[in-house]
Order: structure tokens, then C-alpha cells, then sequence
């Protein structure tokens, strides 16, 4: 078919209309060509309380101990007690044979009896010389002769009567008893041994424990502020014990600063905790935890540790905006606690600060937020200074 000349130039028109058309892009494509926003989790921070502690390693050590030792020699007859139990000050503990003690009382009371018979015999010879003395009826030297031996009687009196009560001591200490109240250990000496205040090896030990000593060392630095802090009464100063594998026992003691010298090796002072031990739960020599004040914060900020990261020594973290727009800020980070840094500056209560998808963020990146939920293994469990 053939097509007239003034027909051509409206088929190429419409032809133009059509491709112009097919050039313009629709509403869909230019929704699928505009970039996309990031998918991130955010944690909105709020101002909370914030105790710093730090677990220090530390051994049990009984309040009071005492060694039994015998202050007589002779042989032991009995024993009077079960090892392990608990003895009151004063019980008696082990009877040496009393019998020689005894009879040595025996003696000196004799020598007394008799000395205190000579001294009755001098005075009443010194009283009559002393009437015809008056009459110089004899010397003066006679008279003084007889005075004398009145007073040697009455020396000899006087020596009696402490030998009498050193004798009377003996045969008490033959009954040995218990120093102080509290638990005893093993026997070290059975019946039939002979002993004496001269050996090396002491009866028995007994150890005080309704209150036990937990001895930490702690960094010569830090002893000031915990003691600042005891001044203060603070609340954080409570010292919680824990077991060799750091899990409480439920059991508080107080911080006694008895440390006066610091170790040149290691700086560190030796410090002591007070704890009541009512059950006995801890034993003289057991490995055990402290955990120790470091700081209190009334109202901290705390930003996970996954959170950071850092550019030249340099800590940031991404804080989102109100136009949905990231932004690395700055921060000066303080102690670390359980995972979680305290922000000394930087950030305030209110901002939304990026935990998970940091790794594709960029500048003025557009995000969609939703909340973080942190891992069970990330639920603060104390707050313990690494």
C-alpha cells in the first residue's frame, strides 16, 4: 500500500511520542533505583546506678589461734575431747599425772608450817628480851642478835608461803586447759607421752572461726580511694565473698586496712577482710575471692563493648539521629563492667547508639532501627572491673 506524502510526517510524529514514552521511567523503577536503608540494632541509654568492684584472690585465716603447750613436764593420763569439736576458754583439755605436783605442794606446806612455827618461837624470844633490854638487864647486842633472827624467821615465812603457791601452780597446770574458745584440731600428743614447756610440738591448736580473716592484696594506688570510700560510709563499700570459682557464697565482710608496708616487687599492700563465719562455712586455708569496692556512680552511662570502635587509639560509636541518619561519635570510655563500658563523655541520656550492623555503616547513612536484645551470656551478672 502506498502511502501519500502528507501522511508521513503524522506517522513519524506519533512514532516520536511513542519513544519519548518508553523513555520515561515510571514511579516503581525510581522507588527500586533510590538507595535502601540499613537494617541495624540500637540501644536508647539511660542513666543508671554503677558499683565498680574487682575480685582479689585471697586465703582464709582463723580471727584468733592459740597452741596448747604444757607448762609442766610429766607424762599425759587423758585426754579430754574430740577432735574437731567446739571448747569453751578454761575446759580442760589433757590431765598430766598430778600425783609428784602433788606431793611437792605436800612438802612445801610442810616447810611452811614449820618456818611459820620458828617465826612465832623468834617473836616471843625477841618481846621478852625486849623487857629486860628496857631494864638493861642485857646488851644491846644480845637483844639485836634476837631481832635478827625474828626477822630471817619471818623471811623464811614469806619464802614458804611462795614456794607453797608455786607448788599449788604446778599441780593446776597439770590440768592443761583451753586458752580460748573455738575449734580444736588433731591431737598432736597422745596419752602416755611424756611433755614438757620446752618442746618444739604443741599439744593441740585451737582456731577461732565464728569470724574469719580473708587476706587479698591489693595495689598500693587503689589504697587510698578505698580508704576515702570507708570514710565516705559508702554503701559500695561491702565486700562480697566468693567461692575459688567466683560464685557467691552469700556471705559479707568489711575491709580492715591492717596492710603498713607495701611490696617492692609487686606494689601491692596486704589487706583484710572481717567476715562472720557463724556456719563455719570457711575454713582456715581455704582459696576463696573478695570482691572488692573500686567505685560508685549514682547515675552512669554504659555502652555495650561491641558497640565501639576505635580509629588511632581513638573510641567512637554510631549514634543515630532523628532523621534516621548515623554519625560517629567520639566518646572517652572509662572502666569496662561486665562487658559493658562506663562513658565518661561523649554521649547523653536519650541517644540511640548502634550495637549490631556497625560493620556496613558509613556517614550520613540512612538506618532502620529496632531495638537491641542482648544474648543471654551478655546479661550483666556483677559489676567487676576487668
Amino acid at each position: 500500500m502506498r502511502i501519500k506524502p502528507g501522511r508521513w510526517n503524522t506517522v513519524l510524529a506519533g512514532l516520536a511520542v511513542l519513544g519519548l514514552a518508553g523513555c520515561t521511567p515510571s514511579p516503581d523503577d525510581a522507588d527500586r533505583e533510590a538507595p535502601s536503608s540499613l537494617p541495624v540494632s540500637v540501644l536508647t541509654l539511660e542513666a543508671a546506678e554503677l558499683s565498680v568492684t574487682e575480685n582479689l584472690p585471697g586465703r582464709v585465716s582463723a580471727v584468733r589461734t592459740a597452741e596448747v603447750r604444757a607448762q609442766v613436764s610429766g607424762i599425759v593420763k587423758r585426754r579430754s575431747f574430740e577432735e574437731g569439736s567446739q571448747v569453751e576458754a578454761g575446759t580442760t583439755l589433757f590431765q598430766i599425772n598430778p600425783a609428784p605436783f602433788r606431793a611437792e605442794a605436800d612438802i612445801a606446806a610442810a616447810v611452811l608450817q614449820r618456818s611459820e612455827a620458828t617465826l612465832t618461837q623468834a617473836r616471843t624470844r625477841a618481846d621478852r628480851l625486849d623487857t629486860l633490854r628496857r631494864r638493861d638487864a642485857i646488851s644491846r647486842q644480845a637483844y639485836d642478835d634476837v631481832v635478827a633472827l625474828r626477822d630471817q624467821a619471818a623471811a623464811d615465812v614469806a619464802q614458804a608461803r611462795a614456794t607453797l603457791a608455786r607448788r599449788k601452780l604446778d599441780l593446776q597446770f597439770a590440768s592443761v586447759e583451753a586458752p580460748i574458745s573455738g575449734r580444736i584440731d588433731q591431737t598432736l600428743v597422745n596419752e602416755g607421752a611424756l611433755v614438757s614447756p620446752t618442746d618444739a610440738t604443741p599439744l593441740a591448736r585451737i582456731q577461732q572461726i565464728d569470724q574469719v580473716y580473708i587476706d587479698v592484696r591489693q595495689s598500693a594506688t587503689a589504697l587510698e580511694t578505698l580508704r576515702q570510700q570507708a570514710g565516705s560510709a559508702s554503701p559500695a563499700l561491702d565486700v562480697e565473698i566468693l567461692d575459688s570459682n567466683g560464685t557467691p557464697l552469700d556471705m559479707h565482710g568489711r575491709m580492715l586496712f591492717s596492710g603498713i608496708q607495701v611490696d617492692t616487687g609487686t606494689g601491692d599492700v596486704l589487706l583484710r577482710v572481717l567476715v562472720d563465719n557463724p556456719q563455719h562455712r570457711l575454713l582456715p586455708g581455704l582459696y576463696v575471692q573478695a570482691r572488692v569496692p573500686r567505685a560508685h556512680y549514682p547515675a552512669a552511662l554504659s555502652v555495650p563493648q561491641q558497640a565501639v570502635t576505635r580509629t588511632a587509639g581513638q573510641a567512637s560509636v554510631w549514634v543515630v539521629d532523628a532523621q534516621k541518619k548515623v554519625h560517629p561519635v567520639p566518646v572517652e570510655l572509662g572502666e569496662l563492667v561486665e562487658r559493658r563500658y562506663r562513658v565518661v563523655s561523649g554521649l547523653s541520656a536519650g541517644q540511640q547508639v548502634v550495637i549490631e550492623g556497625i560493620e556496613r555503616l558509613s556517614p550520613d547513612a540512612r538506618v532502620t532501627t529496632r531495638p537491641w536484645q542482648p544474648a543471654a551470656s551478655d546479661e550483666p551478672l556483677s559489676a567487676v572491673a576487668r
